[in-house]
């Protein structure tokens, strides 16, 4: 094993460094009991109506109820599955896009302004003809998860690629660099902080995507048992459904985190 001696003031700098790390993490936790703790006086004592509101002991018995017979899970599997395979598609089409568009000018001159219009575009609004194009399954809810977040993929990715420094082009042009090593030398190692950062702003539109189309479209999901909650006012299964969507979108961003400290690890060395 490899042993590093560090010299007293970087030791120092960081012990300080993981005692500060340690802090914010129980501050964090700190900050969430608080909340919970609040949110369970406020409704045990009357203060607001539990069925308005619920609380954390009623959203842990009907996630309990759920887990006990298998429909939680079985939700889960639904809604992640359709999320990750958006996701992906979403991921992969975009970085394909912006790498056509930045390698040709013209192709992006032309195409530029459709991309604009279509990031402005409500999204929802296309729901009737998605339903009609893919109909009532899960297709028609990975379609919509990649039309809200390819746009977004696109243009962080071909920003990332245009933002390149031109001088260092020049220079590998000097040195007689085709395009295509100029773009696998430079360009896209150059890309990768824009890339983690589209990455992690597309699992949060990859969970808006998700729920929006079991929003329009759905008989599984944790975005249809929002949506079945709140038809038959059952308001503790709306909560329940919307806090294990926040545990999962949390858990795709600490993937994300893990990635980029992957790449980052990767880069120095």
């Amino acid at each position: 094993m490899k042993h590093v001696n560090y010299s007293q003031e970087h030791a120092r700098f960081l012990r300080r460094r993981k005692q500060n790390l340690a802090l914010v993490w129980a501050l964090r936790i700190g900050v969430l009991a608080l909340l919970l703790g609040l949110w369970e006086l406020v409704t045990a004592t009357g203060w607001v109506d539990p069925f308005i509101m619920s609380s954390p002991s009623r959203i842990a018995t009907t996630l309990a109820g759920l887990a006990a017979d298998g429909s939680l899970f079985y939700h889960i599997g639904v809604t992640l599955w359709e999320t990750l395979a958006g996701f992906a598609i979403a991921v992969v089409l975009g970085f394909a896009v912006a790498l056509a568009l930045w390698w040709s000018d013209t192709l992006r001159r032309v195409l530029e302004p459709y991309i604009v219009v279509l990031n402005a575009l409500p999204k929802i609004a296309l729901g009737p003809l998605i339903i009609i194009w893919f109909g009532t399954g899960s297709e028609a809810i990975v379609f919509m998860t990649v039309l809200v977040g390819v746009i977004i993929a696109i243009m962080h990715v071909l920003s990332a690629f245009i933002a390149t420094e031109e001088s260092k082009i020049l220079l590998m042009r000097s040195m007689g660099a085709n395009k295509w090593q100029i773009l696998c030398k430079l360009v896209i190692p150059s890309s990768y902080p824009a890339v983690i950062s589209m990455l992690k702003v597309n699992v949060g539109m990859a969970w808006i995507g998700s729920i929006m189309g079991e929003y329009i479209v759905s008989r599984a999901g944790l975005g249809y048992l929002i949506v079945y909650g709140g038809q038959v006012f059952k308001l503790d299964l709306v909560m329940s459904a919307t806090f294990v969507l926040c545990l999962l979108a949390a858990g795709m961003y600490a993937l994300v985190v893990l990635l980029e400290k992957i790449l980052v690890k990767n880069t120095d060395n």
